[in-house]
């Protein structure tokens, strides 16, 4: 973590700091919610007008922002294109296909909710939010249209399963942000959320799922001719496209990309495999074993720091191989193989999808800098330490804190990633005070935090709509109320693990 700095850019005392603070978020929340402002742009701004009332110079506000732009996007941005090409390989493969195939025609009857739940949180593990919508809603219409379980049974689960890997899980970007932000262990943040996603996964989806079925009569709709992101959107990043229905495609499984329409060298990286005339579908086992080896190698390193003693030699190998940015690349090398040319696809097209998946994420790259820029002009202006004193006098726990902070952020922006980075900033302070598993713990009540009550202003909540065909008070009772549930309960499990860590 970059040190606090507040002598460096202002000598403001703890009243215009807070007014800085107050006026820079809100700057930011008006300029997305209401000006329809880019949250790049937004963030830029909301820190030129949070340095300027903090009374610091222009040139050091810029000074600070450029630094933290700079550090946020080397230490998240390589983990975030590295699983988008491990994401994009397994859609175009047909790998997520092959997994969701294979669980649900085994699976049958009151069962199905809860294997839905399980092949989305498998499926969300590299992929991002959106894109695992596209690749799982045909199923999901197809499945409840060849029972009588119902929509809301089959869907919520399947949403659930999606959403809180998206917001509790690296390597997506809202949880790399509060790491990255708060100088969090990544390997324990990684098993913290993986404990706290299988309660909330459950909760969530199957049960709520259940109860909600029952007092939201949906009918099952035709499968869409498809609902997406904008150019600009990056998937994952539901947060940030317009409040407003998503535009309707060709076909559900694509994204709108229309400047790679008539270029033969860049394949959709989430097209589906006969788009492309594969013969070849991934094994079942490959496919589940590539998509979970980067997390294995992960956690194996987390475990051998609590576990093995330094210089041991086995901890020295998993400290490499666990080593975020390692794990992932050799993720991609083994997903090269197994989704790749065992899926039939020559060199160029291998190169192609792993080409093709990072424009999509060029959009979420620059919000989250723009973000990092963000958090580090509210941390060297002081703005942290104040909070923070705020906290220790009133004796205000620290994980309660980031999830009320990114609450309200999420609530007035619709960004789950605004409000993480937001959230991290504030609170960044009281991390340094804090042992090593409770920082953790804080990145995940952040996390929690971000998701909640996603509505009217937050693109995810018109996906879901439209692609359910549902209107906008049934989307209220089951989408949002979903992710209420997702935050509380997430982080609820958050605070009953810092009593035993």
């Amino acid at each position: 973590m970059i040190p606090l700095a507040a002598e460096a850019i202002t000598h403001a005392g703890k009243t215009q700091l807070v007014l800085a603070a107050v006026l820079a978020i809100a700057a930011v929340v008006v300029l997305i919610a209401w000006a329809k402002f880019h949250p790049f742009l937004a963030l830029i701004i909301g820190s030129g007008v949070l340095g300027l009332v903090a009374g610091a110079s222009p040139g050091d506000t810029v000074t600070s922002f450029t630094n933290g732009l700079g550090s946020t996007t080397g230490s998240v941005g390589l983990l975030i294109a590295l699983g988008s090409m491990i994401g994009a390989l397994l859609a175009q493969s047909g790998g997520a296909d092959g997994i969701v195939n294979r669980i649900v025609t085994r699976v049958s009857g009151s069962a199905l909710p809860w294997a839905m739940a399980g092949v989305a949180a498998l499926v969300g593990l590299p992929l991002f939010f959106e894109v695992g919508v596209v690749l799982l809603v045909p199923i999901v219409l197809l499945v409840a249209r060849r029972t009588d379980i119902g929509l809301l049974r089959i869907g919520i689960p399947a949403l659930a399963g999606l959403s809180v890997l998206h917001g509790l899980v690296p390597p997506h970007p809202g949880p790399l942000v509060a790491i990255s932000s708060l100088n969090a262990d990544l390997g324990l943040t990684l098993l913290f959320g993986l404990v706290c996603a299988i309660p909330t996964v459950i909760v969530a989806g199957p049960i709520f799922g259940n109860f909600i079925a029952k007092r939201v009569p949906v009918e099952v709709p035709a499968l869409l001719e498809g609902a997406a992101v904008s150019a600009a959107t990056v998937p994952g990043s539901e947060d940030y496209d317009r409040p407003g229905p998503p535009e309707r495609l060709d076909r559900p499984e694509r994204l709108d990309r229309p400047e790679r329409l008539d270029r033969p060298d860049r394949l959709d990286p989430v097209a589906r495999p006969e788009e492309s005339g594969r013969r070849v579908t991934p094994g079942f086992w490959p496919a589940v074993l590539t998509v979970l080896l980067p997390i294995v190698l992960m956690l194996a390193r987390a475990v051998g720091e609590l576990t093995l003693a330094k210089g041991n030699h086995l901890r020295t190998a998993l400290d490499v191989l666990g080593n975020p940015p390692v794990a992932l690349l050799f993720g991609v090398l083994v997903a090269m193989w197994t989704l790749g040319k065992r899926a039939g696809m020559d060199r160029r097209e291998t190169n192609a999808v792993l080409g093709g998946s990072l424009p999509p994420i060029a959009g979420i790259l620059l919000i989250v800098a723009a973000g990092g820029g963000f958090k580090q002009v509210l941390v060297d202006a002081g703005v942290g330490n104040v909070v923070a004193e705020a906290a220790k006098d009133a004796h205000l726990n620290a994980l309660l804190l980031g999830w009320l902070v990114a609450v309200g952020i999420r609530l007035a922006t619709g960004s789950a990633t605004v409000a993480t980075i937001t959230a991290a900033g504030i609170v960044a302070p009281l991390a340094t005070t804090l042992d090593k598993p409770t920082v953790s713990l804080l990145a995940l009540a952040i996390g929690c935090g971000s998701l909640f009550f996603s509505h009217v202003n937050d693109a995810g909540f018109w996906l879901v709509k439209e692609y359910f065909g549902m209107t906008v008070g049934q989307t209220i009772k089951s989408w949002s109320v979903m992710e209420t549930i997702i935050s509380v309960v997430g982080g609820i499990c958050v605070f009953l693990l810092s009593l035993v860590v």
